[in-house]
C-alpha cells in the first residue's frame, strides 16, 4: 500500500466528513498532510548509520479563506496531521529531535487554494523528568515578565508556553484560549509565537503569527490581555 493511500485512510474522517464542506474549492486536509510526508523525506538527514533525522516543527501557511474555513477544526486538525506524521515516521524508521508540532498561520499574499509548508528538525529544550510546575505569579521581580490583571509572572526559562491546558506554564482559565496557544521565546529579542491556535494571538490588536516583545507591549489571547514587562 502506498503512502498517499496511508494518509487518506489516515484522514478519511477528515476529507469525507466533517470537514469536507469545510474545504470544499480550497485546500483539503489530504494535500497538507502529502506536503508535510514530502518535506519530510526532501529534508530528512543521516546522522549516523540506521538513524535518519526529519523535521518534527511544521508551520503551515493558508490564505486568509482557507485559513477562515479551517478555524473551527484547528486543534483537530493539527492533532490529526502530527498523527499522521508521527505514523509515517514510524514506518520509514525516520527520528524526531524533539515533540511533533503542526501549526498554522495565515499569508494574505496566498491565493484560496494555495499553501506553503515551512519545517524544521527542533530539539526540545524542556529537560527530561516531570514536567515544570507552571509559573507562579509574583509582585516584583529582577525578570521579564508577563502582567494580566493584578498578576505578574516571572519569564524565566528560555521557552514559556501560554495556555488553558494542564501542560502550559502560564495557565490561564479563558475558553477563548487554546490548550497549548502561544509561547513566549526569551532571546534578543524576546519574540511571542502563536502555536495555531483557535482564535489566534493579537499583539496591539494585530494578529501575528510570530512578533518581537517590547517593554509595554499588550498582547491578547481569547477574551485576556497580558502585557510584557521588561523587569
Amino acid at each position: 500500500m502506498g503512502l498517499l493511500d496511508n494518509f487518506e485512510q489516515r484522514l478519511d474522517q477528515l476529507v469525507n466528513g466533517s470537514f469536507a464542506k469545510a474545504f470544499r474549492d480550497a485546500v483539503e486536509p489530504v494535500e497538507l498532510a502529502s506536503r508535510i510526508q514530502k518535506e519530510m523525506d526532501t529534508r530528512s538527514a543521516v546522522v549516523s548509520k540506521g538513524r535518519t533525522v526529519v523535521p518534527n516543527v511544521f508551520a503551515i501557511e493558508l490564505a486568509p479563506s482557507d485559513l477562515e474555513r479551517l478555524d473551527i477544526y484547528d486543534e483537530q486538525m493539527r492533532a490529526e496531521l502530527a498523527e499522521v506524521v508521527r505514523q509515517y515516521a514510524a514506518e520509514q524508521r525516520y527520528t524526531f529531535l524533539g515533540p511533533v508540532e503542526v501549526s498554522f498561520s495565515e499569508d494574505p499574499t496566498l491565493e484560496t487554494g494555495i499553501f506553503t509548508v515551512r519545517s524544521q528538525a527542533q530539539r526540545d529544550n524542556r529537560p527530561s523528568g516531570p514536567p515544570p510546575a507552571p509559573i507562579s505569579p509574583v509582585q516584583t521581580t529582577g525578570h521579564p515578565r508577563l502582567v494580566i490583571g493584578a498578576q505578574s509572572y516571572p519569564l524565566t526559562r528560555g521557552r514559556i508556553r501560554i495556555g488553558r491546558g494542564s501542560g502550559a506554564d502560564i495557565r490561564i482559565d479563558d475558553p477563548g484560549i487554546s490548550r497549548a496557544h502561544a509561547d513566549i521565546l526569551l532571546g534578543m529579542p524576546v519574540v511571542i509565537r502563536d502555536l495555531g491556535s483557535t482564535n489566534g494571538t493579537l499583539l496591539e490588536g494585530r494578529k501575528v503569527s510570530e512578533a518581537p516583545l517590547y517593554d509595554g507591549a499588550r498582547i491578547q489571547l481569547g477574551s485576556t490581555v497580558a502585557t510584557y514587562r521588561e523587569v
